[in-house]
């Protein structure tokens, strides 16, 4: 190889070259380079963070559907207990309606046969009275004897 003088300029011009490129240019290339590192680190930070995050929304809202559920289920099984309540109450009002109905009934019945035996003794006592005049061929007087004709309804 022949060392020349146009080698050894192009050795300096190199030199140059590369002292200028270190100098000027290589600096805001590793800058840019490590802005650019930083933002990716920071990139898979926020993407570990949001993965995190989603897996907490997921597991409280996973909680909070089974509370709901939950929920549901006692508000189910509350709205079925107060419907046998009701239900039960309906049968215990009915039943008591129809025992209130049938002793007005049965009170009812019992008023219209005191009626009709007061009568039946009305009208027994009046047989009895047109059939003592008969046998006595005499008249009775029902006012003067009407302690003994109430006396004798009685009995009847």
């Amino acid at each position: 190889m022949n060392f020349n003088l146009t080698f050894i300029g192009q050795m300096i011009a190199f030199g140059v070259f590369v002292y200028l490129v270190m100098k000027y240019v290589w600096p805001p290339i590793l800058a840019a380079m490590e802005e650019r590192k930083k933002s990716i680190a920071e990139g898979l930070s926020a993407a570990e963070r949001a993965s995190r995050d989603l897996d907490l929304a997921k597991k409280k809202a996973s909680k909070e559907l089974r509370d709901a559920k939950q929920q549901a289920a006692e508000l189910i099984d509350q709205a079925n207990k107060r419907s046998n309540q009701i239900i039960d109450e309906a049968k215990e009002q009915a039943r008591l309606e129809g025992d209130r109905l049938l002793a007005a009934a049965r009170s009812e019945i019992e008023q219209e046969k005191n009626r009709l035996k007061e009568a039946l003794r009305a009208e027994v006592a009046a047989i009895a009275v047109a059939g003592a005049e008969k046998i006595l061929q005499s008249s009775i007087d029902a006012n003067a004897h009407s302690e003994m004709l109430d006396k004798l309804a009685k009995e009847l």
